[in-house]
This record gives C-alpha cells, sequence and structure tokens, in this order.
C-alpha cells in the first residue's frame, strides 16, 4: 500500500489501525481526515508569515541567528537572494555575502516582495 510518511517525524513505516495511521517510531497517531487536511495544508514551504516561498525568491531574515561552529552572527533585516528550496529541518539552501552556502529554517524568514 501506499500510506503517507508520518507528519511528526516524516517516517515511512507508517501503518493503518482502522480509521487511524500510526507511526511506530515517534507513536504518533493521526485520523485519514486529518491526513488530507494536512496534504492540502502542506502545499510547500511558508515563510514565517504564512507566504508561499518558491525556488529564486529573496528573503529577509527577520531574528538574529547564531551560525553553529562560529562566532558569526547573521544579523535581523539581512536580505538574500536566490535561494532555493530543499527537503528537510533546514529547508532553504542559499549563499551569503561573507559566508558562503548556508541553510536556514523557513520559520526565521520572510519573503521578500518586489
Amino acid at each position: 500500500m501506499n500510506l503517507p510518511h508520518c507528519p511528526k517525524c516524516k517516517s515511512n513505516l507508517t501503518y493503518e489501525d482502522g480509521d487511524m495511521l500510526n507511526c511506530p517510531e515517534c507513536f504518533h497517531e493521526w485520523s485519514k481526515a486529518e491526513q488530507s487536511e494536512m496534504a492540502i495544508e502542506d502545499e510547500g514551504v511558508r515563510d514565517a508569515y504564512g507566504n508561499l516561498l518558491v525556488n529564486g525568491d529573496s528573503i529577509t531574515i527577520i531574528k538574529d541567528l547564531k551560525l553553529k561552529g562560529s562566532s558569526t552572527t547573521l544579523k535581523s533585516g539581512t536580505k538574500i537572494k536566490n535561494i532555493r528550496l530543499i527537503e528537510g529541518d533546514h529547508n532553504i539552501d542559499c549563499k551569503i555575502d561573507g559566508i558562503g552556502g548556508l541553510q536556514l529554517k523557513s520559520e526565521f524568514v520572510k519573503k521578500v516582495t518586489p
């Protein structure tokens, strides 16, 4: 069967139990009706304000972010052009002048409208 991945931990080991879907890894349980609603809501990557992001968009960082393994901090208001969306927790791949390649979480950015 073609069952959806777990919405909580993204495991592909989900199984059906009556009208419910279950994840054996994180023990998350959800109904098939909820799954349909999640599919509609999960149309793509959204910024902190709910705006849909696409490859090539420009974004602004909305919160100071410390870079892991570095003493550098990305300041709020930093503009980033030409983003690329990827799978995973850090779902934005980008390059920042002076820093280089970086992955960000969409919850800390705002889409810049032209």
